[in-house]
């Protein structure tokens, strides 16, 4: 059975987010030239700083009371558990997260702050857990951070009434619940726009998955902590084969550069992850792709290491 959300799901989640995620606003990316066909779609926006909130909120939602009461688990390198510690308060039920102890240490105490609780645990148990569905054996309501995708799928719903014209989006990719949902939304309802997955060349999972025709996992080391998923799970893939046209390798350089143009010239706040999509963009002609919106997933990050980047002379 498959996990593509029908587009009467997407549409009942867009009911479910009215007054809870912000309907979030599309900007020219400034440029020198005042090439105005490439826009960016600002999740950073959302009151978690991410897209997260729309998928896992709607996730939490459907749920019924006695299944949230008996408390929420997720897991997540950062932006899927403040989603759901977010939620968690909401509801007014506890949130827990498997987190990798390599997940960076602003987003573990913003989970905190949303009244969530972290385990921390090696990145191998991480994805272990969630290959060998080590949910089924805990009493917590499971929010699948990959597979709830009719939430995400709402941001594909607003750029298609804000950007009729649109003829491409560009999604970065994780573990593909948002670029799920975003292209079945959007194949459902204007098969023509080009769906392009963004990906590090250090963590090219789906774009190994695509070559070989079935999910692969790789080693992943990048920057991008947001997308870091060594895995493609056959459900998830089995999506995004059908709503994804291709997949786009970034390097961390290219995501660097892309983050300092975002600050600099849009005063966009977008960690490694939610770069990509932009870092993607400028590598394809712009005759090619058209009317372009980038999807900024969020602006989650470590004060330092933004710093460093804004301050890096040798970053264009």
């Amino acid at each position: 059975m498959s996990i593509r959300p029908p587009l009467e799901d997407i549409r009942a989640a867009a009911e479910r987010l009215k007054g809870v995620a912000v309907r979030t606003p599309l900007v020219p990316l400034h440029s020198y030239d005042d090439d105005r066909r490439t826009l960016l779609k600002l999740e950073n926006l959302q009151p978690i700083g991410s897209f997260k909130l729309r998928g896992i909120f709607n996730a939490v939602a459907s749920r019924t009371p006695e299944q949230r009461a008996r408390g929420l688990s997720t897991t997540s390198s950062g932006n899927t558990a403040q989603a759901l510690a977010w939620s968690g308060r909401y509801f007014g039920v506890p949130a827990r997260s498997l987190m990798p102890d390599t997940a960076p240490i602003a987003k573990v105490r913003a989970m905190e702050a949303y009244g969530g609780t972290p385990i921390l645990i090696p990145g191998a148990e991480v994805f272990r857990f969630m290959t060998e569905h080590g949910w089924e054996n805990e009493p917590y309501a499971f929010i699948h951070p990959w597979t709830e995708m009719a939430g995400a799928g709402t941001i594909g719903l607003e750029i298609l009434e804000d950007c009729p014209d649109v003829d491409t989006i560009i999604v970065p990719i994780g573990g593909g619940g948002l670029s799920g949902g975003v292209g079945s939304a959007i194949k459902a309802l204007k098969p023509s726009v080009r769906m392009v997955l963004a990906e590090p060349f250090g963590c090219p999972t789906m774009f190994e998955s695509r070559k070989a025709e079935h999910p692969v996992s790789v080693v992943c080391s990048t920057i991008c902590d947001g997308v870091a998923v060594p895995i493609v799970i056959p459900e998830v893939f089995e999506v995004l084969q059908e709503v994804a046209d291709d997949v786009v390798l970034v390097s961390d350089d290219a995501v660097k550069s892309a983050m300092k143009r975002l600050a600099l010239r849009n005063k966009v706040v977008a960690e490694p992850s939610a770069a990509l999509s932009v870092a993607a963009a400028l590598s394809i002609p712009a005759d090619e792709r058209g009317t372009t919106v980038c999807v900024i997933t969020g602006g989650s990050i470590d004060p330092a290491f933004f710093a460093s980047v804004l301050t890096d002379e040798s970053i264009e």
